[in-house]
């Protein structure tokens, strides 16, 4: 059985849809980051760094936090979603490393000064929507040859879904990215996804 501390962000719902996706059986604690709840004692002895999501697997007794590090222990658990290969095993984590580094961080700046910032600064919402379509540009070039990220769908897919389906909440379009359209609607078809995105609700 696997413990999963999570709340509804785009974060929050990618080890949700892994565990859909490869039958574990696992609890929902759901961690309100609205009411300062990651920063309690209990919790920062999961995740010292107070984030969502963590995973406790009493199966192992092992404790992993990160969004991307609990997909690719995971995937390694399960041997799914993940090639076997050193080169398609490279490709996949390099496609996770893009989404923690660019698209969940920079989408994440985007709604902050888009959405919640108590004064709306031009600079900054320019600054971060132009990067924002920079790297929907970059994920458009990757998906024009491929259904998935990397070829078959894998762990790159699931990191990087929640993220790219909330573009509306931005207020941002895919119109002028037809294949990363296609992509989010593709994946999003699939009953796991849409089991691992409607958690605590």
């Amino acid at each position: 059985m696997i413990d999963l501390y999570t709340f509804t962000t785009p974060n929050g719902r990618k080890p949700a849809i892994m565990l859909e996706e490869v039958g574990l059986s696992y609890n929902i604690h759901k961690i309100d980051i609205t009411k300062g709840e990651q920063f309690t004692p209990e919790f920062i002895e999961i995740n010292p760094n107070s984030k969502i999501p963590a995973i406790i697997d009493h199966e192992t007794e092992i404790t992993v936090f990160e969004s991307g590090a609990i997909l690719i222990y995971l995937a390694e658990k399960t041997n799914r979603f993940m090639p076997s290969d050193l080169a398609g095993r490279t490709k996949v984590i390099e496609w996770v490393m893009f989404q923690m580094a660019s698209v969940g961080p920079m989408m994440g700046q985007l709604n902050h000064f888009k959405r919640f910032a108590p004064e709306k600064i031009p600079y900054a919402i320019e600054r971060y929507e132009k990067e924002v379509y920079r790297i929907f540009s970059v994920l458009e070039s990757q998906l024009q040859n491929q259904n998935y990220l990397t070829g078959d769908y894998s762990i790159a897919d699931i990191a990087t879904y929640p993220w790219v389906a909330a573009y509306t909440f931005a207020h941002l379009t895919l119109d002028n990215h037809p294949y990363l359209k296609r992509w989010t609607e593709r994946v999003g078809e699939r009953s796991a996804v849409q089991k691992g995105m409607a958690i605590l609700q």
